[in-house]
């Protein structure tokens, strides 16, 4: 009979309080919503796109890709007769924008160019399939295209016939008209599918291959057959090997740190609602003492009062848990519907993936929150063991108490700094999360120490005020009691100001980086560039010339934008060639003084991700950029170069690394002097809009009227702007976290006093027997909220400020591979904090009101 008693009794305290349970099942909820929507999203979009890698690379065994720029053709015929070769694919790639109807924005748009006998063998989902009627060599005949659906969708073709519209290929300055002959049965973003012959001589890029393809002869090793090709004579320089999965890994790598910070937040949440479940337990047991004291007087053992009270927390994780999941996978199906799958970092453009739910991802996050809510009762449930039962039954069990000693805290805080120094671990901060949990932890066993020292303080200002004196100094002495009533707000306030510096002072240090890489007020572009190759370089010198005479124009800058495959599994880096004049710590954000370049020497100047992924130090030579900074189609142009690194400065846009270096040495090492951009300065007592208008005309002189109505000028405000709101966007789910967490927190405030102001009715009932009236003790309730919500404010923000420091500081340049400068924004700070005390003392003075309610005298014929 004892165990259906126990039983009965558990779930009863559930069923009387549901407000304040209700409390700790929603933060239990949101951390498991928040970590599983996260893994689901990801998983989702990576899946997605490895799909679409397999169907467009198809399954080979090896892939030969040019560290710079193109493979030479010949490269082709020199591996597809090796022994141990199978078969060899040539491919070449090039994005475009395409459009079938002028009424319709232009469609960003994937061109491959395969060898068709070869495609059912090594990638099938690029097999042509014509529409009917169409010709069987359609696949050979020059600009001509198949389609994937994903292009059909995106161009509004809807079925592709006879009577399909020629497609328009724009690219650099070229626009091409080519016909659609039928379509492919690839996934992923719009893919058009063409002859490799036809598509070197449809772009001009005759003699150049983007990557090979190799199957290899069965039993082969592909590490021996690297070995085999990179020993033959005459084999050129800069061609690394690849596997075909380092294209995905690529992906994932670069996503990784940004996904891990968002489930890292989550988990955040979840560690609140943790402490909610805490508070809860921990006020349910205080209140319910007496009758677990009956309990153990009927029979029940210590170990059986420890179970009930798990018991009751592992109901509150399990009820959260569950809801976590099913809310989960209700934000991720939307996220995935409205933001394609993205993160808000977009990593995944253009993949739009159904959802996959992960049956153990929801096992594994479910039992978190299990974890978490019965971590939250351990401490409650040990209360419920140790309680004397007649001790307890005469009223002398309930206390105050003293807390934790300030000693435990002060060693968690230490240790949490000491964490903060170590390095990554596999590239994750995962010591500064550890750190980050340490801060916290340690701050809130330090508030009834906190609640002494600063409550002491004021209490000469309440010296002369009853009321106040009486608030006050129940809230010093009940400091144990304030630690678990405000404790959750603490832990949610601290987090909501962690992400408010920590925003705030990366916003802030983009806004003056963006300041610093714009200085011009105009720029003039290709409005479709290529991604590889050349890398949207149509500007050659002498049209930069011309555009530098014109009256309108003051100054003319040409800028350089290409990409370097340092390593075969890491994503390219950028490449920007520029005038760096003679102190570069004027065009690039350097940190630090530019080093002097040793004669014989080319001075580069690395963004951090550089220094972090590749271990480029300045001060010293780089023979890795030497080896692979030369394509091997321009190999013999120029002599290999010694690089120097110079400096670094900070990149916040390219996470993979940027390289810096003259424009001069660009062009003297590669023979190419060709710009990507110009950037424009308008002459004294000219506008912009003169400045547009000459441009244009000199642009229709020399380039021709269809090139000059691919230019774009885009607007050194109007990218600042974009690039704000895309930082705006990536960081949106932060800030909803932020008020959700300081909501549940302060939602486990109203439960906590609710709890605490119903277990003193006899002590109100005694106070109006003393004359005090019903405006007067919720006066001192109201006053009692605002002590401890005060203190808790305080300890929020410093705790708060302290966690900012590991994310700036720490956390952030181990995740993406820049650092950037603290700014706290403390009328931000200053009014979050007003609006916690505001809210947390309304919140006591409306819990109050059911208690005050009561009747005195029966409140106190209790203690008869």
């Amino acid at each position: 009979m004892l165990p259906a008693l126990l039983r009965s009794f558990s779930w009863a305290a559930l069923r009387h309080h549901p407000w304040r349970s209700a409390a700790a099942v929603a933060a239990v909820m949101l951390g498991v919503a928040l970590g599983f929507a996260v893994h689901v999203i990801n998983a989702s979009a990576l899946n997605e796109f490895a799909q679409a890698v397999r169907s467009v690379n198809g399954q080979p065994d090896l892939e030969l890709r040019a560290a710079q720029g193109t493979l030479p053709e010949a490269l082709y015929g020199l591996v597809a007769t090796q022994p141990q070769v199978q078969l060899a694919s040539p491919w070449l790639e090039q994005p475009v924008r395409a459009t079938a109807d002028p009424a319709r924005a232009p469609v960003a748009l994937r061109v491959v160019g395969a060898d068709a006998l070869v495609l059912p063998a090594m990638a099938p989902a690029l097999a042509p399939r014509g529409f009917d009627g169409a010709d069987r060599l359609a696949m050979l005949a020059p600009a001509t295209v198949f389609l994937n659906p994903a292009a059909q969708q995106a161009l509004g073709m809807g079925t592709i016939d006879a009577r399909t519209p020629a497609l328009q290929l724009q690219t650099g300055l070229s626009t091409h008209s080519v016909r659609v002959a039928g379509t492919v049965a690839a996934g992923g973003p719009p893919l058009a599918v063409m002859d490799i012959g036809a598509a070197q001589d449809l772009f001009g890029r005759a003699g150049q291959l983007t990557r090979i393809d190799l199957r290899l002869m069965p039993g082969t090793a592909a590490a021996s057959v690297q070995q085999a090709l990179a020993a033959l004579p005459g084999w050129p320089a800069g061609v690394q090997f690849a596997a075909p999965q380092d294209e995905v890994q690529r992906v994932d790598s670069l996503s990784r740190a940004y996904r891990v910070n968002l489930t890292v937040l989550a988990l955040v949440a979840l560690f609140t609602g943790a402490f909610l479940v805490y508070s809860v337990l921990a006020l349910s047991v205080a209140q319910r003492a007496p009758q677990f004291a009956l309990l153990a007087v009927l029979g029940a053992t210590p170990r059986e009062r420890l179970a009930l009270v798990l018991l009751e927390s592992c109901a509150l994780g399990l009820i959260g848990s569950v809801a976590g999941i099913a809310l989960g996978a209700a934000l991720a199906a939307l996220a995935l519907t409205m933001l394609g799958g993205d993160l808000g970092g977009g990593y995944f453009t253009g993949v739009q993936p159904a959802l996959h739910f992960s049956t153990p991802a929801a096992l594994v996050y479910g039992l978190l929150g299990v974890a978490a809510a019965l971590v939250g009762g351990w401490w409650p449930a040990r209360h419920a063991q140790q309680l004397a039962p007649a001790q307890t039954l005469k009223g002398l069990g309930a206390h105050g108490g003293r807390g934790a000693q300030a000693w435990v805290g002060l060693f968690l805080i230490a240790a949490g700094a000491f964490l903060a120094l170590l390095p990554p671990v596999f590239g994750i901060p995962l010591a500064a999360y550890g750190a980050v949990a340490l801060l916290l932890i340690g701050g809130i066993a330090l508030l009834p120490w906190l609640v002494q020292v600063l409550l002491t303080r004021l209490r000469p200002l309440a010296v002369g005020h009853t009321l106040a004196l009486l608030a006050l100094e129940r809230a010093r002495r009940m400091r144990a009691s304030a630690a678990v009533a405000v404790g959750g707000v603490v832990a949610a306030l601290s987090l909501a100001v962690a992400l408010t510096v920590m925003v705030g002072s990366f916003r802030g240090s983009v806004s003056q980086w963006l300041d610093s890489v714009l200085p011009a007020p105009l720029y003039l572009r290709a409005t479709a560039v290529s991604a590889n190759g050349d890398d949207g370089a149509v500007f050659a010198p002498a049209f930069a010339d011309a555009v530098a005479r014109l009256p309108a124009v003051a100054r003319v800058q040409a800028l350089r934008t290409s990409r370097l495959q340092l390593a075969p599994d890491r994503a390219p880096v950028a490449l920007l060639a520029q005038p760096l004049g003679a102190d570069p710590g004027q065009v690039l954000p350097l940190l630090g003084a530019a080093l002097p370049v040793p004669a014989g020497r080319v001075g580069v100047y690395v963004s951090e991700a550089v220094v972090d992924l590749y271990g480029a130090r300045p001060g010293a030579d780089w023979p890795q950029l030497s080896k692979v900074f030369q394509a091997p189609a321009q190999a013999g142009q120029a002599p290999e170069a010694t690089f120097f690194i110079a400096g670094v400065w900070r990149d916040y846009i390219r996470q993979h690394g940027a390289i810096a270096l003259d424009a001069q040495d660009f062009a003297r090492l590669t023979g190419d002097a060709r710009a990507s951009n110009l950037a424009l300065w308008p002459a004294p007592g000219s506008t912009t809009d003169a400045l547009r208008l000459q441009v244009l005309a000199q642009a229709r002189q020399s380039l021709g009227e269809a090139a000059a109505e691919s230019l774009e000028f885009v607007a050194a405000d109007a990218i600042r702007a974009r690039s704000l709101a895309i930082f705006d966007r990536s960081f949106a789910i932060t800030y909803w976290l932020q008020a959700v967490a300081v909501g549940i927190g302060l939602f486990g405030v109203a439960a906590s006093f609710s709890a605490q102001v119903l277990a003193r009715r006899k002590e109100f009932g005694l106070l109006a027997h003393l004359g005090l009236t019903r405006r007067q003790i919720l006066t001192v309730v109201a006053g009692e909220g605002a002590a401890w919500t005060a203190v808790g404010a305080v300890a929020g923000t410093l705790l708060g400020l302290a966690v900012a420091v590991v994310l700036v500081h720490v956390v952030n340049p181990q995740s993406f591979h820049w650092t950037m400068d603290m700014a706290v924004p403390w009328p931000r700070l200053l009014a979050l904090a007003i609006a916690v005390v505001a809210v947390g003392t309304l919140t006591a003075w409306l819990a109050g009101r059911a208690a005050a309610t009561n009747d005195a005298v029966m409140a106190v014929k209790e203690d008869w």
